[in-house]
């Protein structure tokens, strides 16, 4: 065999070099893909997913979705960190000592449920005071944006298949589940169509998506209802689809509603000298 001709070896390089010009963008996207910062995983046992802003179509196009679905239109959000799971019994317990739950015999690893939003603001507050960090509701938009897979045209939150991706009335059994335990979303986040309802920040109206701001949207300024979002244990599936909205009242409870946080990216540290930086 003779010696590979200059030729069949410039070739050789050229495929190289392509492949590393193809690759490229992959290898960059890698570096600068978010992280959730260190300070924020030492001060809380809240785990949470960065979840990288853009644009999305929000809303369904379906027949079967409901008039406060539509129209479906573009909605834009900034980066933020949402939670990998549904706040558990045992979470609320550690920070406000008791057990409102209707399922607590579920244990420790299952969603809270039967609170309010209110009560769920009182959680945050205490939370955000014992841990110097800035837990939130998410949005609207942006429970939405992290539902569908980062804005991904998605009929439930991960995918089409509802019986490995969550918990509803058909495979249930009457009750809700321990959090994670159905397949997550492309996004390495569980249980966002059913399980439980879960809170949002925003005011409920029915005919918001008509008037919506396209830049990180906060839902009107007041109302009477709020949002809750991606269904529960006792919906049927067509209840669960990621364009599904509800509302309740912000004192309002019952035994399919939890809530799920969010979190800011960067986030403030506080020196001993008063000197604040964020991260």
């Amino acid at each position: 065999m003779g010696t590979p001709s200059i030729k069949k070896h410039l070739y050789t390089l050229s495929a190289l070099t392509w492949l590393t010009i193809l690759l490229l963008p992959v290898i960059c996207d890698a570096h600068d893909a978010l992280l959730v910062p260190d300070e924020l995983r030492q001060r809380s046992d809240i785990e949470l997913v960065p979840v990288k802003g853009g644009c999305f179509q929000m809303g369904e196009f379906i027949l079967e979705s409901a008039g406060d679905e539509k129209p479906v239109h573009e909605v834009c959000v900034s980066d933020f960190m949402i939670a990998k799971y549904e706040v558990t019994q045992g979470q609320w317990k550690q920070f406000m000592g008791n057990r409102p739950s209707n399922f607590r015999d579920c244990g420790d690893s299952c969603p809270v449920e039967q609170v309010s939003w209110n009560e769920v603001q009182q959680f945050i507050q205490r939370l955000n005071r014992q841990t110097g960090l800035q837990f939130r509701l998410p949005s609207e938009a942006e429970w939405e944006y992290a539902c569908r897979s980062g804005g991904k045209q998605e009929k439930f939150c991960g995918g089409n298949d509802i019986d490995v991706l969550a918990w509803h009335h058909d495979n249930s059994d009457g009750r809700p589940h321990p959090v994670g335990q159905k397949k997550p979303n492309g996004l390495g986040i569980y249980d966002m169509s059913g399980n439980v309802w879960e809170w949002v920040q925003d005011w409920f109206d029915t005919s918001y998506y008509s008037k919506s701001p396209r830049m990180n949207p906060q839902g009107p300024t007041t109302s009477s209802e709020k949002a809750v979002r991606g269904g529960c244990w006792d919906c049927e599936p067509k209840c669960i689809r990621a364009s599904i909205r509800y509302w309740f009242a912000p004192n309002g409870r019952f035994s399919g509603l939890g809530f799920r946080l969010a979190h800011p990216t960067a986030v403030s540290v506080k020196h001993s000298g008063g000197k604040t930086d964020e991260q």
